[in-house]
């Protein structure tokens, strides 16, 4: 990276640059060069062009990007709920995880929510097997409630899973 990131709100062109971004980051053996693979847990895709369109043209919901010397290097989905911002969609290019980009698209998302839509809280739901992601996110503030999801099997929108046990856990930090 020769220059620091600029960040910006997606737009509709900017979806098959997201999609590529959050396959390379959780899927297949490219993704192995970061940390944050599902490439274990899950086959298959994680998202497609229509799912990552139907979030950049939701209202109240923006994706953030980063970029450097126009290429994508990370993003993530802010969406606005009753209760809390909901944080998902965390992508950073596996070559640049560990870096630091994260931590500020992080920060990024929550003051985003915190100062644009006066949200008090921010959540996610996290992968229960994900433990080295879930420590990442306590040492940010976030805290396991203990509630849980389950996967969604069958639903191949979400992944192909490679083991049954699979289940989310909500995360949730005051902003």
């Amino acid at each position: 990276m020769q220059t620091e990131p600029v960040f910006r709100t997606a737009g509709p062109a900017d979806v098959p640059a997201v999609v590529a971004l959050v396959e390379s980051a959780y899927r297949g053996d490219a993704s192995r060069a970061g940390w944050t693979t599902e490439a274990d847990l899950l086959a298959g895709r994680r998202t497609d062009e229509a799912a990552v369109a139907a979030v950049v043209a939701r209202p109240d919901s923006v994706v953030l990007l980063a970029e450097a010397d126009g290429v994508l290097l990370g993003c993530c989905h802010v969406e606005r709920r009753p209760e809390a911002g909901y944080f998902g969609m965390f992508s950073v290019r596996p070559g640049l995880q560990g870096a630091g980009l994260g931590r500020t698209l992080l920060t990024r998302a929550e003051t985003h929510a915190r100062e644009q839509w006066g949200l008090t809280a921010m959540e996610m739901t996290v992968i229960e097997q994900r433990a080295d992601l879930i420590a990442w996110y306590e040492r940010r503030g976030y805290r396991r409630s203990g509630e849980f999801e389950p996967f969604p099997y069958g639903d191949e929108r979400f992944g192909v899973p490679l083991r049954p046990d699979l289940r989310f856990e909500r995360l949730v930090k005051a902003l």
